[in-house]
């Protein structure tokens, strides 16, 4: 009897292609492809782990990876003169290059995360459905968790901007935690140290589907498209694997990861 989960784990049409493309590669540039090194905004972190697993296991070639948030992603990349991709918000990115603090790379569409408010499996789940349901709730709520938004967090600045605009921002203000990132957020969330999470949803699907609550209602929707930068120079196999990255043959690992890939 065929193991159902077989079909599962073959790669895509192009990741198998591109792989066997890579594998001819001579050996000194397998040596190379040991040292690349990925950082990227937490947001992302579930598809880009499972593509490097199915990278090294097909080329035997490793891709290391450093999460954080978008900001501080970026910036340790920037300070790693050894690092070969970057995977941050586009506005980044754009930013990054105007400013000059990346020069000679190319750049490629990934998709897009959306932010969101998360709760303990099992526990009170709260109407946010429209921005006075939401505001209710944040009022509500005892606990609250969300990413720094000194630490370059996207969803924490936003949800900042929001409870501003709902005029509770004192009153969230009190009772909230800052969390490193959103998987620190989440860590407080699932170990019933916060009541509510606030950060990106594929962050949320990252630690249980079922800990999800919904998205920012209304004006307050939140999706910031993600991008990855390669450098231009960066060796064959580190641009075979970032074109594998934005592959529409992978798309499905963003859709079921709670991302939106790029139409």
């Amino acid at each position: 009897m065929k193991n159902p989960m077989m079909k599962q784990a073959r790669p895509s049409r192009l990741l198998a292609s591109v792989l066997l493309a890579s594998l001819s590669l001579a050996p000194l540039a397998a040596a190379r492809a040991a040292d690349m090194r990925l950082y990227a905004a937490a947001g992302v972190k579930a598809p880009l782990e499972e593509l490097a697993r199915d990278y090294e296991s097909a080329t035997g070639r490793r891709v290391a990876l450093v999460f954080d948030t978008a900001g501080a992603a970026e910036q340790r990349f920037v300070a790693d003169q050894g690092a070969t991709f970057l995977v941050t918000t586009d506005a980044r990115l754009r930013a990054a290059e105007t400013a000059g603090r990346l020069r000679d790379g190319v750049t490629t569409a990934v998709g897009a995360t959306v932010g969101g408010l998360a709760v303990r499996p099992g526990g009170m789940r709260p109407d946010i459905s429209t921005p006075d349901a939401l505001r209710q709730a944040l009022l509500a709520a005892p606990r609250i968790a969300f990413s720094d938004p000194a630490r370059g967090a996207t969803v924490g600045r936003h949800f900042l901007q929001v409870i501003e605009t709902l005029g509770i921002r004192d009153e969230v203000m009190k009772k909230a935690t800052l969390a490193a990132d959103g998987i620190e957020t989440m860590h407080l969330v699932m170990d019933g140290k916060a009541d509510l999470g606030v950060t990106q949803i594929s962050e949320i699907m990252q630690a249980d589907p079922a800990a999800l609550l919904g998205p920012f209602p209304g004006r307050f929707d939140l999706a910031s498209s993600y991008a990855l930068w390669v450098r231009a120079d960066a060796p064959p196999e580190a641009r075979a694997f970032a074109a594998l990255v934005a592959s529409p043959d992978e798309r499905h690992r963003l859709r079921k990861h709670g991302l939106r890939p790029p139409e």
